[in-house]
């Protein structure tokens, strides 16, 4: 955060200050454990806690001064104090006021599946030319956000800042800050179902992100996706995909099984021969996204052919990483849904060498789709010839499991939790194996599982 007074908080939040105009803040944190020295801190509400029980804490530990909605007993001289109605209001709305003093172009991200992928595969293109901002980690909601706003700096040329939601209202209310010169939606399928009726109510939830388009936005859409086309947006738009109908599309597609994928994505402006480090063919898809958005924001041919074939993906999110013996561990254990398990269950398929094992977990957050998901990817691992399936979860015990077997999975075991999965599947894991890790995060944690076996002292 560049220099920033109090007054100036003050005025971006329309609270009431207690205490100096004139102190500089140059840092934000939501965390009095960890705050640092003369940051300003912010105390949250939740279900079962309320930050400001922690104001003396962060104060004590060196914060300049927080927000509050509710003064504490003691007031003291040498801090600051913001009240205000809402403390996550007032981080939103500073975080707008910020944005607001930087002149760069911003990529805005939403969708179900995809966003961090193509956040990272985005900011990596980005940064061949400038020094760009992207959202940590998959700290994409209503604090995550407003803190990657809050975390620029005068060096930064652009950013990519990923949004996600669970409620109507989520993406506008980030857009407000976001106020982006690039809206993307990756895809739109049965994910957060528990928080919403339909297909149709998730798209009209994403759909938000283009009400807060700078003018002379972009609207950057998934062409191969149905729902998707039936938005027109009120701006330019381009649609990417496979189908002949998109504006850009996506042409020569070669499936390399776990070294990547090759393809050629074709613009009005040029022919972008791609070679992506990464599995599965959804990839060519973001990648024609992310050089829409690389075209826009001025990028050359090389610029973006160099830049996605340095991609890397993050933490947990369809990483191959190779163990000892030859074995190789496809860990993308970061969250589930049925589309996204039963593309990773292909790509376990195309694993040679070796029998192939699927420890898959419980998908959380379906609603209406809960039963024939789980179906679905019981039913994918047998017709994909996968020969071990590790099921966790009472989701899976009922859905999955007899749908593997029905489907002819040569061995199906189920177990009621990740550390009960742990001494079958090291058994299991034989030189030449291949091995894939997906569940939803909140329910399994199956990032702890892969830490394990990479750490296994296999002989």
């Amino acid at each position: 955060m560049t220099p920033t007074t109090t007054a100036q908080i003050c005025e971006a939040v329309q609270g009431v200050l207690f205490g100096s105009e004139e102190t500089v803040i140059t840092d934000i944190s939501t965390d009095s454990r960890t705050i640092p020295e003369g940051a300003w801190f912010v105390p949250l509400r939740g279900e079962r806690f309320d930050g400001h029980d922690y104001i003396d804490m962060a104060l004590d530990r060196g914060a300049a001064g927080c927000f509050c909605a509710k003064l504490p007993r003691r007031v003291r001289d040498d801090k600051a104090y913001i009240l205000v109605e809402d403390t996550k209001a007032a981080l939103r709305d500073l975080a707008a006021w910020y944005r607001g003093q930087f002149d760069i172009p911003i990529v805005q991200i939403t969708g179900s599946m995809g966003k961090t992928t193509y956040k990272e595969l985005l900011a990596g293109i980005l940064s061949r030319r400038y020094h760009t901002l992207k959202t940590p980690g998959n700290l994409n909601g209503d604090i995550g956000a407003p803190l990657t706003l809050l975390s620029l700096t005068a060096e930064h040329q652009a950013a990519v800042i990923e949004t996600g939601m669970d409620a109507f209202g989520q993406i506008r209310y980030l857009g407000q800050a976001i106020r982006p010169d690039v809206a993307v939606i990756t895809i739109v399928d049965d994910v957060h179902l528990s928080h919403f009726g339909s297909r149709e109510d998730i798209l009209r939830a994403k759909a938000e992100i283009f009400e807060n388009l700078r003018p002379g936005g972009l609207a950057v859409l998934n062409g191969d996706d149905e729902l998707l086309n039936t938005l027109h947006p009120d701006c330019e738009t381009v649609r990417c995909g496979r189908s002949p109908g998109n504006s850009v599309r996506i042409e020569d597609l070669e499936d390399l099984g776990l070294e990547g994928v090759r393809c050629t994505i074709v613009t009005e402006r040029d022919r972008y021969p791609l070679a992506i480090p990464a599995p599965g063919v959804h990839m060519a898809e973001l990648a024609a996204l992310a050089v829409v958005a690389a075209e826009r924001l001025g990028l050359t041919k090389e610029e973006i052919t160099e830049g996605v074939a340095s991609y890397a993906p993050a933490d947990n999110r369809l990483r191959v990483e190779r163990l000892p013996g030859g074995r190789v561990m496809i860990n993308d254990s970061y969250n589930a849904n049925p589309r996204s398990v039963c593309a990773d269950v292909k790509i376990l398929s195309q694993h040679k060498g070796g029998k192939r094992i699927a420890v898959l977990g419980d998908m959380t957050e379906l609603g209406a789709a809960e039963a024939p998901g789980h179906r679905a990817v019981g039913l994918a691992c047998g017709e994909a010839g996968i020969e071990v399936l590790l099921a966790v979860g009472p989701r899976s015990k009922e859905h999955m499991v007899p749908a593997a077997r029905e489907a002819g999975c040569p061995e199906v075991r189920w177990y009621p939790d990740r550390e009960a999965v742990k001494e079958d599947l090291v058994a299991l894991f034989a030189p030449g194996d291949g091995v894939l890790l997906k569940a939803s995060h909140f329910f399994g944690r199956f990032d702890l599982l892969a830490d394990y076996l990479r750490e296994y002292p296999f002989s």
